[in-house]
């Protein structure tokens, strides 16, 4: 029987080498799929990163060096409209402006209050297309344009037709 124990030993011995053997590929393998989730997370903290970063040089090059904050209120409001129809509005606290073709209501809310300090209730957008001109054989057409109408609280004014 000596003899046959010893050769149990050897099989029982090769069989633990080759757990072991799978037992480190497994580890390799879970070490592996353990950089690549850190390496994915990695990226995204540097993505996120380089946005802030990217967010942080926009709101830096909007503020001069004399540290006035610059708006927009001149570029969405181009200018009132001072028609016969808009100025009969005004009775309803309604006022009508020429806005920036890609404004939308809430860019005109907002340029509203910073120039005019009042807080408009509602605002309606129309577009409004250029009426087509001729001058001799030449024709042509006007720039479309876009128009809108703020309601303000009742009592609450704009001074916009001072002089006119």
């Amino acid at each position: 029987m000596g003899i046959l124990d010893k050769f149990k030993k050897k099989i029982s011995i090769g069989a633990d080498r080759k757990d072991e053997a799978a037992a480190q590929k497994d580890d390799k393998q879970k070490e592996a799929v353990i950089k690549k989730d850190v390496k994915k997370s990695e990226a995204k903290i540097s993505k996120k990163i380089t946005k802030e970063k990217k967010v942080k040089k926009a709101a830096v090059a909007q503020k001069p060096k004399s540290g006035k904050v610059i708006s927009n209120a001149h570029r969405v409001l181009v200018n009132p409209l001072i028609t016969e129809k808009i100025t009969d509005m005004g009775v309803f606290d309604k006022y009508g402006f020429v806005v920036a073709k890609k404004a939308n209501k809430i860019e005109v809310k907002k340029a509203i209050q910073e120039v005019y300090g009042v807080k408009p209730i509602a605002v309606n957008m129309i577009n409004m297309k250029g009426k087509k001109v001729r001058s001799g054989r030449v024709s042509g057409k006007r720039k479309d344009w876009r128009k809108a109408i703020v309601t303000l609280k009742k009592g609450e004014k704009i001074e916009v037709y001072e002089g006119v």
